[in-house]
C-alpha cells in the first residue's frame, strides 16, 4: 500500500480504486451467495477469513510499520469492535442466502443513517435538521423494502439491515479508539476475530466438507476480499475522501449486474423506490458531513 505523502492527490486513481474495490467486494459477495447454497454460514466465513488474514496481515505490516503496529492499546474497546464485526458479517452473509445480491448490500448501505442518528449521544456531534431528514428518508426507504404492514412481510431483509447496525456501532467506536490504536491494529484484529466465531460456529454442528471446487471458492472469495481492502485503503490515500468516499455506491451497480447476469435476479418495483431513498439520504449525509468539515478547517 502506497504511505501517505508517496502520491501527489490523484482523484482519477482514487475514484478507480474506490469503484474497482467495491467490484471486487460485490464479486465475492456474489462468490459468497453462491456457496451459501450448500454451506453453513460459519464454515464458509472460517475458510474465507484465514485467507483473508493473510493479505490483511500484509497490508497492515507495511502501513503499521511493523508488529508494534498492531499492539493492542483499548483492550475493552477492541474487543466491542470485534463482536460488532462479527455480527456484522454474521448478518451480512446470511441475508446472501435469502436476498438478491443488489437488495442485500443496498440495505447495508444503512450504516451511515444508524451513525448519524447515533453520533449526537454516543459521540457528542452536533447533527442538524437537514441530516436528521436524511435520516428519516432513508429508514422510510427500509420500511418500503421491510413491508412491514404488508401481506408479504421480507424478513429476511431483517439480516442486512441488523449488519448496518452492527456497522455502525463499529464504526463509531472506531473513531472513539483511533487515538490510541492503529487503523491497522484494528482491522486485523477484528478480522482474526471474525473468523474464529466461524471456526466456533461451523464447529457446533452442520460442516460440510467442500469439494475441491468448492474450496477454491472459498479460498477466491479470501483473497478477493483481501484486495478489495488493498483498493479502499488505497482509494482515500490517494484522493480526497469526500471525492471518493460517494463511489462506495457503486457497489448497488455492480450487485445488480452480478445478480442478473449470475441468478437472473432484480429488485422489484417497490424495491427500487426504498433503494432510491435509502442510497439517496446516504449520499447526503456524505455530502453535508464533508461540508461541515470543510466549514470547521476553514474556521481553524
Amino acid at each position: 500500500m502506497s504511505e501517505p505523502g508517496k502520491y501527489r492527490i490523484n482523484s482519477g486513481r482514487g475514484i478507480a480504486c474506490m469503484v474497482g474495490g467495491m467490484g471486487v467486494l460485490t464479486a465475492s459477495d456474489a462468490v459468497v451467495k453462491w456457496l451459501t447454497a450448500g454451506y453453513p454460514t460459519g464454515e464458509i466465513i472460517f475458510v474465507r477469513g484465514l485467507f483473508v488474514l493473510i493479505p490483511i496481515l500484509l497490508i497492515s505490516l507495511r502501513a503499521a510499520g511493523g508488529l508494534g503496529g498492531l499492539r493492542v492499546v483499548n483492550v475493552s474497546g477492541q474487543a466491542f469492535r470485534a463482536v460488532m464485526f462479527i455480527i456484522s458479517v454474521f448478518c451480512f452473509l446470511t441475508g446472501l442466502r435469502y436476498n438478491p445480491l443488489a437488495l442485500n448490500v443496498a440495505i447495508a448501505f444503512a450504516s451511515p443513517l444508524f451513525v448519524t442518528a447515533l453520533a449526537p449521544s454516543m459521540l457528542g456531534e452536533h447533527v442538524g435538521w437537514r441530516r436528521w431528514a436524511a435520516v428519516l428518508a432513508g429508514f422510510a426507504g427500509v420500511v418500503v423494502i421491510v413491508r412491514p404492514f404488508d401481506d408479504i412481510l421480507n424478513i429476511y431483509a431483517l439480516l442486512p439491515l441488523g449488519a448496518a447496525a452492527a456497522g455502525a456501532f463499529r464504526d463509531i467506536i472506531t473513531r472513539r479508539i483511533s487515538n490510541t490504536d492503529s487503523t491497522a491494529s484494528m482491522l486485523f484484529w477484528s478480522t482474526a476475530a471474525v473468523t474464529l466465531a466461524g471456526l466456533l460456529t461451523a464447529s457446533l454442528g452442520g460442516w460440510q466438507t467442500p469439494s475441491l471446487a468448492d474450496f477454491g471458492l472459498m479460498v477466491l472469495t479470501g483473497f478477493m476480499s483481501g484486495l478489495a481492502h488493498y483498493l479502499l485503503i488505497e482509494a482515500f490515500v490517494v484522493a480526497e475522501a469526500a471525492l471518493v468516499a460517494p463511489f462506495r455506491y457503486s457497489a448497488l451497480l455492480w450487485g445488480v449486474a452480478l445478480g442478473y447476469i449470475l441468478w437472473d435476479e432484480l429488485p422489484a418495483v417497490h424495491d427500487w423506490i426504498g433503494i432510491t431513498l435509502l442510497v439517496g439520504s446516504g449520499l447526503y449525509i456524505i455530502q453535508r458531513q464533508a461540508m461541515s468539515r470543510k466549514a470547521a478547517g476553514s474556521k481553524g
